[in-house]
């Protein structure tokens, strides 16, 4: 049996990136927070707390591709950004499909009572979570 590993999950955004944490022994994710980025450069000294509190093996960064599974116009920023993750920490970055994850966090959050406004109350987190649950699923 592999050895458990922590993971963070990041919901890459223009303006805010959500985060989630999980593990390979348990394979949960739970949404932690969101960072703000600007202009889809996250908060590095957030993200660097992040990073060192939770110590993480791997960061998994959703992947958003069309839905004919060709690459969208932001999948190069993110390809970009799993690159500064790498090479930042030191850290294994995998590249996730994140199609659906917005959408299914937006019906679950809706579901839950959330009232729709998504600037003033972003969901960016349980994306994330999303993102690491299907990666987890897939191990």
């Amino acid at each position: 049996m592999a050895t458990p590993e922590t993971v963070l999950a990041i919901d890459y955004g223009l303006r805010n990136m959500g985060v989630a944490v999980g593990n390979t022994l348990s394979r949960t994710a739970q949404p932690l927070t969101i960072i703000n980025a600007r202009d889809g450069v996250p908060n590095w000294d957030a993200l660097t707390k992040l990073i060192e509190e939770w110590q993480p093996h791997r960061v998994v960064v959703g992947h958003p591709l069309n839905m004919d599974g060709s690459e969208s116009e932001i999948s190069k920023k993110v390809m970009k950004f799993a690159r500064q993750i790498e090479g930042r920490y030191q850290t294994a970055v995998t590249l996730v499909d994140e199609r659906l994850s917005s959408r299914e966090a937006k019906a679950a959050a809706l579901s839950a009572g959330h009232h729709g406004d998504f600037a003033a109350k972003p969901i960016d987190d349980q994306a994330a979570a999303i993102i690491l649950a299907t990666w987890l699923n897939e191990q």
